[in-house]
């Protein structure tokens, strides 16, 4: 049985979530009303998971899962007020180790919760399958790829990711340099109010300009999107270098909107140049069918390994297909993404 921690400095919050998670088999071994006592009581009951508050008195969520991680590496699931500031306070978490986020429907203390109790559910057991091994920072800073090739012109990368992905998305951007000249699209499981912030922190850490994906709108080289949270994002022409991108809100796949499937199937369509595609952490077995797709017009196809995954859903459903060209650490990523663009010596 799963077993799990709950903090929340409102009451009424952890009843709920605990309500919620044992009305579900997830047994709640301990309640906590700040990050200090919350840190005690993962020491003390060593659970599977944690659901964490942001906001809180004394310790707040950001501090509790820095001690966590320290101290015993544990799965952390963020509860996050959908706000501006909300979806800040949920990045610096994920920077610290925390593995996913569920932004609170109704803001700080919610009713509503109960309402999306099978989205809270699936996080949370989702979460205690993520490996604690890979919490640590990603570095972001690393230089040791050469950047001096030249490359096949007007190249496109679709890149995939859930559970655990905001950290390695980043990671992957920012070891591409400006010169390799991608249109670069980017399908993080997200909802919407966070996407377009985490559009602005992959355009800080990166070379390439980053942005939230709009409707009709283009990118061409050097130019990257994130696919907006609610919306799935679609190539939906191409042409003179540039992509022309739809959004569109029909039907979830595999029970979420973006689908990463649908952006690699729509640029396996209409993408005539080189093309590649990377999936990385997270539950489920989106990203399959679009790696199998991208791999049957020539295109590149490359998957995240075990090793280095929170959870290994995606990459591992991709790689079973076949069509997985290469496995590869975070760390060999970027390097391997610039070696399918490469020109020959």
């Amino acid at each position: 049985m799963t077993r799990a921690v709950v903090v929340d400095d409102s009451h009424f919050m952890r009843t709920v979530i605990s309500d919620i998670l044992e009305s579900d088999g997830i047994e709640v071994v301990a309640q906590a009303d700040d990050g200090e006592t919350g840190v005690a009581a993962v020491a003390d009951h060593e659970p599977d998971v944690v659901t964490m508050d942001v906001e809180m008195p004394r310790m707040n969520g950001i501090e509790a899962v820095e001690e966590i991680m320290a101290t015993n590496p544990t799965p952390v699931l963020m509860l996050s007020a959908h706000t501006d500031e909300g979806a800040e306070a949920t990045f610096e978490a994920l920077e610290k180790g925390a593995v996913d986020f569920l932004a609170k429907p109704g803001g700080e203390v919610s009713t509503e919760i109960s309402a999306h109790r099978d989205a809270l559910v699936e996080k949370v057991r989702s979460a205690a399958r993520a490996d604690p091994e890979t919490f640590g920072e990603v570095d972001t800073t690393d230089d040791a790829i050469e950047t001096d090739h030249a490359y096949i012109e007007n190249p496109t990368l679709v890149v995939g990711a859930s559970t655990g992905g905001p950290r390695v998305v980043e990671r992957v951007l920012s070891d591409l340099p400006r010169n390799a000249d991608f249109r670069v699209l980017v399908v993080q499981h997200m909802p919407d109010g966070f996407t377009a912030r985490f559009a602005d922190r992959l355009d800080r850490r990166s070379e390439y300009d980053v942005s939230e994906a709009e409707d009709g709108m283009r990118i061409g080289g050097g130019e990257a999107v994130v696919a907006k949270g609610g919306y799935h994002l679609e190539v939906a022409g191409y042409g003179n270098g540039r992509l022309r991108l739809r959004l569109q809100q029909e039907a979830q796949r595999h029970g979420v909107r973006p689908a990463i499937d649908v952006t690699m199937e729509t640029a396996a369509e209409k993408v005539t140049g080189p093309l590649t595609a990377v999936v990385l952490t997270g539950m489920g077995k989106d990203g399959a069918a679009g790696v199998e797709a991208i791999s049957s017009v020539g295109g590149a196809t490359l998957a995240q390994n075990e090793e280095t995954c929170s959870v290994f859903g995606i990459p591992a459903r991709a790689i079973e297909t076949g069509c997985v060209d290469r496995v590869l650490s975070v760390e060999e990523m970027g390097k391997a993404i610039l070696s399918t663009i490469r020109k020959s010596e």
